[in-house]
């Protein structure tokens, strides 16, 4: 049972006519259960801080305050969700609203705080050091804009899950989720019990795209009654619920500074940003870090300074979704070189190519402190600009100017750099090879699928390291009793981090057969040779055995170990070019090129995949997608994806999907994370693209997204403003 407003003050709940529906197993409300405990904050290292959460605790139902819409007053178990339905309809509750914030800005001017005598920010943080005004002052150029990112759902096609079975002194947990030893972690934590007691298993998952690393109100509460019940308890999100309460992304306000001498060598480059982090502190707190750690993009610029708050609002938790930070960065730097082009009166293309950083310099470490593994920008441009036919396009463009009745075209270009892996103490993963006397090999990591072709990829991978065929290789994941240590599937991490556990595991297994062949022979173990999955002699290729027979002579082979790799850093080149219909205020994108650089390929079909993917995500943001309020704070979103948009294939453009390879030296298998680079490198693009079809209007009237409504208010703003001229 949910609240119906954004923010309020609980003054009761009643649950008694709900327990009298039949079918009804029990329904409770906060005060019906005192030993429920809080969501857990799991904070990862550099992220978050314990004091952002202290007294800000994120209960699993409303005690006193509801702090954003469809937060979880009383929950109501059923034989079914029929039942339990109509169960909820008979809870009551009253609620005393109180006024709401859903921007940083409003929340920031603390009329309204969510917590009594606490700030609504809850981390400062800042990356680089501050620039000397002086470099302001002596630029040639300086251009200052603002950018709002506005709160995207991640839309996934699964929504969430969670089946908790009590068997004996132990629950079994059934989730949708991309970190299940994390899952099992906290679930262990909230019951007070070891983590032993608790098996985590994760299915094939429709989708996650960051927003199923978490335990959320709705998993402390059904894995708590579970366990006092003695009985399977299940919840199932609806995608109405899905859009009310799942985790939201991006949402930041960004104030950008960035100057250049006269020839456009950049000089300096200030980024502030005022993150919507929700109503509870929570990963979404450090994330703006991200965005930070990121700022200075693909360019040489000499003082980068990024400046954050993390600021609480009614809505719900900010999370990491797909790009997480990045997208936020790149769109504020590539959008920032456009206006500083313009200002110089120079191609936005040279201005980038001036000041890419060169392929002789890395690894190179950036004013705002990444160390970056490999590039080359310029032949990831040079190859988009290729692609995409870019004399032609600037030739149509400048034919459409002369002509009063075609649609003004525009041409857009973005070029970025990503952060895949994970953090420093993060960028490791638990696995083990196993071999059974029939020559199957058992492969087993921690990560956990929800779309990635892991089952593809990850036995291929292992087959080739070992010589032996795929259908001889099967894979284990997402279990925690199977593969009892790991840390899942998240920043872009699977090829990079998994993939080279994988071959660590080959190395390892490799030897030590090798070893026990050299004692089943008695002779040297450097006599003793692998190939193609069998080992035999140097110089006796009579004196031969496969892995299932040595199994059999020499007993269950087994090698497990944790494999770290060091961060990557992915990088690309896109193109789009759109037309803008200026009486309708539409957006066509005519054409989307895509230059991604993801290192060593493992497998070009799942990377091309998930380029297309991620590009149609990219696409979303740009010109679809955006949480909208009422002014109670209460979102639009009661006709489901009536009122939220997605891009659908009639709005799907001609995609072009290309790619370079720049191996990184910080991976074994020199691959580097490819899962999100459509949804950082493809929203700047277009809205670059539609700011060049429209160079009267002001650049910072083009938000996202650029509904037909924001572009013809735009269209009429440049309008007036040249009336009032």
């Amino acid at each position: 049972m949910r609240s119906k407003v954004a923010h309020g003050v609980l003054r009761a709940v009643d649950c008694t006519a709900a327990r009298d529906v039949p079918g009804v197993v029990g329904a409770w409300s906060a005060a019906d259960l005192p030993d429920l405990p809080a969501v857990p904050h799991t904070l990862l290292a550099r992220l978050s801080t314990e004091e952002a959460v202290a007294g800000r605790e994120w209960p699993a139902l409303v005690k006193d305050r509801v702090r954003y819409p469809g937060e979880a007053l009383a929950v109501v178990l059923g034989e079914d969700r029929y039942r339990a339905e109509d169960g909820v309809a008979e809870v009551t509750a009253t609620v005393d609203p109180l006024p709401a914030v859903v921007t940083p800005s409003e929340a920031l001017e603390d009329c309204v705080r969510l917590f009594d005598g606490m700030s609504n920010v809850v981390l400062r943080g800042e990356a680089g050091q501050p620039v000397d005004p002086a470099v302001w002052e002596d630029a040639a150029a300086v251009v200052e804009a603002t950018y709002r990112q506005q709160l995207l759902i991640p839309s996934p096609m699964e929504c969430r899950t969670i089946l908790a079975v009590p068997e004996g002194d132990r629950l079994t947990v059934w989730s949708g989720h991309q970190m299940p030893h994390r899952l099992r972690r906290e679930l262990a934590a909230l019951l007070g019990w070891s983590a032993d007691r608790i098996r985590v298993v994760v299915p094939d998952t429709g989708g996650a795209f960051g927003s199923k690393s978490a335990a959320f109100p709705e998993f402390v509460a059904v894995a708590h009654l579970a366990v006092k019940l003695g009985r399977p308890v299940r919840w199932i999100e609806d995608r109405l619920e899905s859009m009310l309460v799942a985790t939201r992304g991006r949402g930041q306000d960004q104030r950008v500074r960035l100057a250049a001498d006269a020839d456009g060598r950049l000089l300096a480059y200030e980024l502030s940003i005022n993150a919507d982090v929700g109503a509870y502190p929570h990963l979404g707190a450090g994330l703006p870090m991200q965005t930070a750690w990121m700022a200075a993009g693909a360019y040489t610029t000499p003082r980068v300074h990024a400046t954050l708050r993390s600021v609480l609002t009614n809505t719900m938790v900010t999370y990491p979704y797909r790009g997480a930070g990045r997208p936020e960065a790149a769109i504020a730097i590539e959008r920032s070189m456009d206006l500083l082009a313009r200002r110089l009166g120079m191609d936005p293309i040279e201005l980038r190519r001036r000041n890419f950083i060169p392929p002789d310099a890395f690894p190179y470490e950036t004013p705002v402190g990444r160390v970056y593994d490999s590039g080359n920008y310029a032949a990831a441009l040079d190859l988009a600009l290729e692609t995409i036919d870019h004399g032609r396009w600037r030739a149509e463009q400048a034919r459409r100017r002369t002509d009063p009745d075609a649609f003004p075209l525009g041409i857009g270009i973005s070029c970025y750099v990503e952060r895949s892996g994970g953090e420093a103490g993060g960028l490791h993963e638990c696995g083990s090879l196993e071999v059974s006397e029939d020559g199957q090999v058992t492969a087993r990591c921690g990560a956990a699928p929800s779309g990635q072709g892991h089952e593809t990829v990850f036995p291929a991978l292992v087959a080739k390291f070992l010589g032996v065929p795929e259908a001889q290789v099967r894979l284990v994941e997402g279990d925690t009793d199977q593969q009892p240590e790991g840390l899942g599937s998240f920043a872009s991490r699977s090829a990079q981090v998994d993939g080279a556990l994988f071959q660590h595991l080959a190395n390892l297994l490799t030897e030590e057969a090798r070893t026990r062949a050299a004692g089943l022979w008695d002779v040297p173990v450097d006599q003793v040779e692998w190939t193609n999955g069998s080992l035999h002699t140097a110089h006796n290729g009579s004196a031969l055995v496969g892995l299932g027979e040595l199994v059999k002579h020499t007993g269950p082979l087994r090698v497990e170990d944790r494999f770290e790799t060091g961060q990557a850093f992915p990088f690309g080149a896109h193109v789009a070019v759109t037309e803008v219909d200026p009486d309708l205020g539409l957006v066509n994108i005519l054409q989307l090129v895509t230059v991604d650089d993801c290192g060593v390929i493992l497998n070009p079909t799942v990377v091309h995949g998930q380029a297309y993917g991620s590009a149609l995500q990219g696409i979303g943001q740009a010109l679809y997608e955006g949480m909208q309020f009422d002014d109670d704070g209460v979102p639009h979103v009661a006709s489901g994806f009536l009122d939220y948009l997605l891009p659908t294939f009639t709005e799907v453009p001609p995609i072009e999907v290309k790619d370079t390879h720049t191996p990184s030296p910080n991976s074994p298998l020199g691959a580097k994370g490819a899962g999100e680079s459509g949804c950082i490198g493809t929203p700047a693009a277009i809205a670059n693209a539609v700011a060049d079809a429209l160079p009267d209007v002001d650049p910072e009237l083009l938000q996202m997204p650029l509904t037909p409504d924001s572009i013809l208010r735009a269209l009429s703003a440049s309008t007036h403003e040249k009336g009032v001229r």
